[in-house]
């Protein structure tokens, strides 16, 4: 055996090279999954009114359902990141996915709503913790001057989910029942699984800050780097050695005095993010409706939200990959906050405001994105999946808020324009938030450099 002359810093080796076939390979695979995490989601919208002419049911009995899911969600998120920060991401990983893909399938024989109920919880709980796993994975394997982008392009398999469910399902539901919907959205990701288990590797970065040196990390540099040696390599993610927190749970790590204030305004931005998302999807129908758009044009013009949303990864990603990220993201929040106002005041031109439209989804669903490869780059090693977890699930509390408030205000005959008017509020306060966080560093590149040493800042 060949004695250790070198030490090898993970992270900085992963900055310095090209984006390996290894690498494009990871993005697949978690794209899957984040696609996969997608159709399941909104699997139960899609069946909704195929439930309620099968079963006899009123579309208000369908709300415990709703609210399993996104309960299952929450927790599954908040649990996930402690669990991978102990377990390994893949490991975790591979289970959440293996999870809501088996309870979908159970879900398509449920007879009544309490039994639907139970199993979309069961559910919600492998969606949840599939995110945030999905989200550290792709950090740690990404160069530096490429990570935020790439997070965010795999955070585009979740409209692709979308958009694959809603098609599968108008074409499923009239040939084999609402069932079927379910059984898909199982079905594949119990394949998804068994493809994460024989091809994708576990965080190097994790392996190196739990074990040190490891012969599995020189076998997944060499896939990076196959003109490597490794042999003669004591692997470590030298961020790791900064903690001083000892023996600290990750959990107690996210909350303790040198993360605290980061974890707080991360929590409250994605908070709002999330309110401000999830309001606009569920109620933006309705909300064009009252504007005197008829079912279509209203149908037409909410699609252009989300079809910008997929613009507004990319382009977030791609700068706060070129610029400081917590900028970027400031900035995303307060233009979603004047485009909401723009929005508020452009009733009765049509093609202007199926524009802005567009444009408020590019920036309100880049902000929020964006927010998950930021917050990855906030924690080290050892406590980023329980960082990013908990970020997300406590977001999914927003999200819910949203749906509530949309309804609130719906009840007090509150109109288009001024729901519009009333989210530039959410977008300022998670402005300031995340603005906060960068304020709290002297040097405007510490947080991207939590994530892992980078060899050269650029």
């Amino acid at each position: 055996m060949t004695t250790p002359t070198r030490t090898l810093d993970v992270q900085s080796f992963i900055d310095a090279e090209r984006f390996s076939p290894s690498q494009w390979l990871i993005l697949v695979l978690c794209f899957l999954v984040v696609a996969a995490d997608g159709y399941d989601t909104a699997a139960i919208g899609f069946i909704a009114p195929a439930l309620v002419h099968d079963w006899g049911i009123a579309r208000g009995a369908l709300g415990p359902v709703m609210s399993a899911a996104l309960a299952g969600l929450g927790i599954g998120a908040l649990a996930a990141g402690p669990c991978a920060d102990r377990l390994g991401r893949k490991t975790v990983l591979v289970l959440s996915v293996a999870c809501f893909g088996g309870w979908s399938i159970v879900s398509a024989h449920a007879q009544s709503i309490g039994e639907l109920t139970a199993f979309r919880f069961l559910t919600g709980l492998g969606l949840g913790a599939a995110m945030p796993n999905a989200v550290t994975l792709m950090s740690e394997y990404a160069p530096a001057r490429i990570r935020s982008f790439a997070v965010n392009a795999m955070f585009c398999g979740f409209s692709g989910g979308l958009a694959v469910g809603g098609i599968a399902s108008a074409w499923l539901i009239p040939h084999f029942g609402w069932q079927s919907v379910l059984t898909a959205g199982g079905v594949g990701p119990i394949v998804l699984a068994v493809a994460l288990v024989a091809w994708l590797p576990e965080s190097a970065q994790y392996l190196a800050a739990r074990h040190g040196k490891h012969d599995r990390i020189a076998r997944i540099l060499a896939r990076i780097a196959p003109r490597e040696r490794f042999d003669d390599c004591t692997f470590v993610a030298a961020e790791a050695r900064k903690e001083t927190e000892g023996g600290a749970s990750a959990l107690a790590l996210v909350l303790s005095g040198r993360f605290r204030s980061r974890t707080l305004m991360l929590w409250a931005a994605y908070f709002m993010g999330l309110l401000i998302y999830y309001l606009l999807t569920n109620w933006m129908p309705t909300l064009f409706r009252d504007a005197g758009f008829g079912a279509e044009g209203g149908a037409l013009m909410t699609s252009l939200f989300p079809l910008g949303g997929v613009l507004g990864n990319l382009c977030a990603g791609w700068l706060m990959d070129r610029f400081n990220a917590n900028r970027t993201i400031v900035c995303t929040y307060v233009a979603a906050a004047a485009l909401v106002l723009v929005v508020s005041r452009t009733i009765g031109h049509a093609a202007w405001l199926g524009t802005l439209t567009l444009l408020c989804g590019t920036v309100v669903t880049g902000a929020v994105t964006s927010m998950s490869a930021y917050a990855a780059s906030l924690y080290p090693t050892r406590c980023r999946a329980t960082g990013v977890a908990w970020m997300l699930g406590v977001g999914r509390i927003g999200g819910v808020a949203g749906a509530f408030l949309g309804a609130l205000l719906m009840g007090w005959g509150w109109h288009f324009g001024d729901v519009f008017s009333l989210l530039a509020v959410p977008s300022l306060v998670a402005a300031g938030a995340v603005y906060l966080i960068g304020s709290r560093h002297v040097e405007a590149g510490e947080p991207e450099r939590a994530a892992g040493p980078v060899v050269q800042q650029h």
